[in-house]
């Protein structure tokens, strides 16, 4: 039961400290460059891309707050839950003996999908800014299927490293 999981504070390694950094600097360039570019917009901006990468939703350019606002939501709520990763589900009984490897692996997991989406929300609101601008998308038929991909290929590669590694 998640009550009766160890409760220890997971060290940071190298590799986490840089996954940190590289969230928060891109979160902060995401704030500054919509800070920078949000008064030279027209009044209505793109807010959604079809498959092939054509605006096809608009609304106001105050909308474009909103990714980094999730981004900052998600950067402070992200950072709460890796301080209790005792509460984060897991595939295996969590015990003393093996606390540490999987509360660090929940842990940096959260952290690589934080970097992930402030990689997305970047590309995304430069897309928005180049196609409000009245220059063509960067978004073009690659990005569902890549983004699908990722979010696909990537979990299942991480319930199969858990699987391996708690069978150590």
């Amino acid at each position: 039961m998640k009550n009766e999981r160890p409760r220890i504070k997971v060290p940071l390694e190298p590799i986490d400290v840089i996954v940190d950094m590289l969230s928060l600097a891109l979160l902060v360039m995401l704030i500054i460059y919509t800070a920078l570019q949000i008064q030279d917009m027209p009044d209505t901006i793109p807010t959604h891309f079809n498959f092939e990468g054509e605006a096809d939703g608009f609304g106001s350019k105050h909308t474009m707050w909103l990714l980094p606002a999730i981004g900052i939501a998600m950067f402070i709520g992200f950072n709460i839950l890796n301080r209790y990763p005792h509460i984060h589900n897991y595939m295996v009984n969590i015990t003393e003996e093996n606390a540490l490897k999987n509360y660090r692996f929940s842990t940096r997991i959260l952290r690589f999908v934080m970097l992930f989406t402030k990689i997305l929300f970047v590309y995304i609101q430069y897309s928005i800014v180049s196609a409000a601008n009245g220059n063509h998308s960067p978004i073009g038929s690659w990005f569902v299927p890549v983004i699908l991909i990722v979010s696909i290929v990537l979990p299942g590669f991480l319930i199969f490293y858990q699987y391996k590694m708690n069978k150590k």
